[in-house]
Parts: structure tokens; sequence; C-alpha cells
């Protein structure tokens, strides 16, 4: 009986005290008013309202169709543009590595397991008005292991950043490579010919661990034994996972078309260095094209024939174009150049910044949740002091999800959007030579 009265009390205590506490605050409902908003999807929208709830975007137009709710925080926009979080389909930021000299194939490898989440990349990436990223391991090898993709959202672990399915899985793809990087002393491949030909065997040997797996029917003793690098495979071979391959030379390009063909795996042609020269074929197979897009060319012979038109080319013969950084080939904080580059090439203004947005969302799977302004998507956009492609413009604000991870304002945030003496450094080590007081 008194164990019984002894309960009663407690839980009214709890009760007490759970009454007593502070209710937590809920994110306030924000609208962005007064800027140019490039939605992607349609025509630019003068003087626009983007209204953000929840972390959505709730509602964009014009001052007359955006009814902007009493609670909401309105923000004086005007005079700026916005327009969606930048895509980057690969990038190297977080100091992640994955495959090891061991063997030329290694899908098993995972960038997840190596990723610096307070690597001064992410900052920089922030800084250029980047949100969403693939992150890759490195291209010496014919497939160096699973990439990741990522939100940069402000976070302590890498589970803070990680784009998860509603079944748990943490999407990624996989990073497969082939030209002048994979070709190596034993035991790796010397010639392009081999390389090919160490793909294709071990595409086959996936394939026949997953006849092993579909004749188990699900029956746990009739399982063939675990292979982590099979495992990878099959995600592979059914679609889930996209191959992400490192290509430059248009002989190289087409060998990946050849064994994407004979195999049904997915791909996104990375980088395309010389994708103008086959642009048909890439179409014809309708595969889309990640494309670098570099100023000062050099460092790599098959690379020399890279051109600021490919996007355009590319573009024209109807591929699906986006635009990545291979962070560092291409610094973060300047990734809107690349589109601007292709446009002073002749790309069609409107298709460049599809590029740097929705197409990168479509080549990663995530087109219905970012890479427009459009209503029900993730509340990821950046706001620009001027047009997207001005050498003069700048990105004062990134957003993700409707919080703010980057301002400009911010002289820690400044510091790493401008450079100078402690830019480069963890923003939190114990070494840091910022100081707040000073700004600097």
């Amino acid at each position: 009986m008194r164990s019984r009265f002894q309960g009663v009390l407690m839980t009214l205590a709890l009760v007490a005290m759970a009454m007593a506490l502070p209710a937590a605050e809920a994110e306030p409902s924000r609208a962005f008013v007064g800027a140019q908003i490039l939605t992607i999807e349609g025509p630019a929208i003068a003087d626009g309202v983007l209204l953000v709830s929840d972390g959505q975007i709730a509602q964009v137009g014009t001052r007359d169709e955006v009814e902007i709710p009493v609670e909401a925080e309105v923000v004086d926009v005007s005079g700026k543009v916005i327009m969606p979080g930048l895509v980057d389909t690969h990038s190297h930021i977080g100091g992640g590595g994955a495959a090891d000299g061991s063997a030329p194939i290694q899908p098993e490898a995972r960038i997840y397991d190596s990723f610096n989440v307070r690597s001064s990349g992410l900052d920089r990436a922030r800084a250029g008005g980047l949100t969403t990223i693939n992150v890759m391991p490195g291209s010496g090898h014919l497939m160096s292991g699973q990439t990741i993709y990522l939100k940069l959202r402000d976070g302590n672990t890498i589970d803070d950043l990680t784009i998860v399915a509603e079944d748990g899985w943490i999407a990624g793809g996989m990073k497969m490579a082939n030209g002048t990087n994979s070709r190596r002393d034993p035991p790796f491949p010397g010639t392009r010919g081999k390389s090919a030909a160490l793909v294709r065997a071990h595409y086959l040997k996936a394939l026949e661990y997953q006849k092993k797996v579909e004749a188990a029917a699900g029956n746990p003793d009739e399982m063939p034994e675990r292979d982590l690098a099979m495992e990878a495979m099959l995600e592979v071979l059914s679609g889930r996972r996209v191959v992400h391959h490192h290509t430059h030379r248009h002989d190289d390009i087409l060998t990946v078309l050849r064994l994407q063909k004979e195999f049904g795996f997915r791909v996104v042609l990375q980088h395309v260095s010389e994708g103008w020269k086959v642009a048909d074929e890439i179409a014809a197979a309708g595969v889309p094209a990640s494309v670098i897009v570099i100023d000062s060319p050099g460092g790599k012979l098959e690379a020399r024939d890279l051109i600021l038109e490919t996007g355009r080319v590319l573009d024209e013969a109807g591929v699906n174009v986006g635009f990545h950084t291979d962070d560092w080939i291409t610094d973060s904080r300047l990734f809107l150049r690349s589109g601007a580059l292709a446009v002073r090439a002749g790309m069609d203004r409107d298709r460049a910044l599809r590029a740097m947005t929705l197409a990168g969302a479509e080549m990663l799977d995530l087109d219905d949740r970012i890479g427009t302004l459009s209503e029900g998507k993730d509340a990821d956009f950046i706001v620009l002091s001027g047009d997207p492609f001005s050498v003069y413009t700048k990105v004062e604000q990134t957003w993700i999800e409707g919080a703010k991870v980057f301002d400009l304002e911010d002289p820690e945030d400044r510091l790493m959007a401008v450079g100078g003496y402690g830019a480069g450094n963890p923003r939190h080590a114990h070494i840091s030579c910022f100081d707040l007081e000073e700004g600097r």
C-alpha cells in the first residue's frame, strides 16, 4: 500500500515539474520578402515572397499571391536574389578516404567511416552557397568505395548531416573511375583494357552472388556467406546505389557506357572533359553528366581537351547536365563561377542555373526534396547580393531546412568566405587563431 502511494506521489511530482518547465520554442515561420526569386522550375519572380515553415517551403510567389501569417517573422531582403541551395554532385571535403592500396576494387569501403564533420571545408562550402553534396572517395581505384550524400547542416557528428531513407538506409552512391588514375603497379591494372576487364569480372561475380541470394528466397540457412563487397554491389545492381564514374577521355567515356549497357547499373558521368566529343552517344544512352569547369586547366594529360563549351554542347544534345567542384580542384566558395563560365561559353542561362541545382538533385535521387523553390520541398536556399553569375555577387546567407547555416555578417563566417589568416583552421580548434573581439 505504501509503495503504491509513493508511486502516485512520484507521478504527481513529475507532472508538476513538467508543467513548471518552459515550453520549447518552436522555430518561427519566416517570410522572406522583396527579393527576386529564382525558383528554377518557373520564371523569376520579381519582388517575391518565400514563406518558410517547419523547415519546408510553405509557399512562394508574388506579394499578391502569398498570404503571410500574422505570427510569421518578416525578413526584408529587398534588392537581393534568392535561389535554391546549390547541389554539388562531386566533392572531397571532410578529409575522408575509403579504399586503400591493397586492391583496385573495394566497394565495401565507406567514406561514411572517415568523414571529419569539423573540417573547415564544410564552412567553405556553406560560404559558397552549397547545401547538399555528394562526398566521394578518391579516383585512384576502379572502384574506391561508397559515397555519401550530405546536407551541410550544423552538426556534431556525421549522422547529423546524413540523408536517410525511411527504411534507415544512408543515402549515397558508388565511386568508380577509369583512365589514368587507376592505372598503377600491380595489383592495379596497367592498361585501359585490363581496367575494363577487371571491372567486368567483378560485375559478373556480383551477378553470381545475386543469383544465390535470390535462390535463398529469404531462407537464412540457404543464404551465401555474408560478403560486404557483394552486399554493396547488390545495391548497385538494383539501382538503389548510383555509380558516380570519374572519366575524362572520350574513349574512356564510351567504355563506361559500354559497361553500363552490359550490366544495367545506373551511372552519372563525372568530369567528362572530352564529353563534347561524344555528346550524341551520351545522350543516346540516357546518362546524365556532371561537368567540372576549370578556367585554368592543366596538370593532367587526359584532361587537356577540357573546354568551357562542354556544358552547352551536352545540354544541346539532350544530356541532363550538372556541375561539381571536385573540391579542392574548384574551391567550393567559387562554385557559382562554374555556371557563369558555362554561360560565357554559350550555355543557356536558365539551363546553367538548373545545372547548379535541380540537375544535381536528380543525379542524387533527391529532386523530390531539393533543387527548386517549390511548396513542400526542404527550405534549402541562398540569399545573394545580386545576379548569381556576376563576379561581383556574394553569397550573403545560406539556409538549410529553414535554419541559417551561413551569414556573411557573422565575423567567423566572413573569415571562411573571404579567406585570410586562420581561415583554413577548424573553427573550434584549441589552437584557433580567430579573435572574436577583433573579428579576425
